[in-house]
């Protein structure tokens, strides 16, 4: 039973992201990096995608030049997932092959052909709720503090009692 998050990036430089489980995510399984996928096919009507990565269940990046679905250590100078301090030299990564398959956690995709309707996060609408929520929660907890007196600081007490000894000594 494969489970995905789905992040898309728009043409206009946003991302939306949404969480596909079967039979919506099966799409994808088997699937390489640089493949395009329909959107009728996710929940997204009249749009193409294309597999641009994505990261497996322990975070390690796919690469389009690696094959397979297993994780490889691969001797690097550039790439994904890879930031080398000094100029020309070399690294050994781990990172999970460019297949899709049941340990990806995450899918990037780019949008290469637009639907009628914008992209939206199906996920907003209990967002929303969750926000209000919140908001309602903090209302409450200044009142309880309300009631509190706050300690006063080391200086205000410097500051007190020193009015306090000047009228003493006059």
């Amino acid at each position: 039973m494969a489970e995905f998050k789905v992040v898309i990036s728009t043409k206009d430089g946003k991302s939306v992201q949404k969480e596909l489980k079967s039979p919506e995510a099966d799409v994808f399984l088997d699937k390489r990096v640089g493949e395009t996928v329909k959107g009728d096919e996710i929940g997204f009507k009249g749009y193409e995608f294309e597999i641009r990565g994505g990261t497996d269940k322990a975070g390690f990046p796919m690469r389009p030049d690696v094959g397979g679905i297993a994780r490889k250590k691969i001797f690097t100078t550039s790439g994904h997932g890879v930031w080398i301090p000094q100029k020309g030299k070399k690294y050994r990564k781990t990172v999970a092959g460019n297949t899709i398959h049941e340990d990806i956690a995450q899918i990037n995709l780019k949008v290469l052909k637009q639907g009628a309707e914008p992209l939206t996060a199906p996920a907003e609408a209990p967002a929303e709720e969750g926000e209000a929520k919140a908001e309602e929660k903090p209302a409450e907890a200044p009142a309880e503090k309300k009631e509190e007196a706050p300690a006063p600081k080391p200086e205000e007490k410097k500051e007190a009692a020193a009015p306090a000894a000047e009228e003493a000594s006059a």
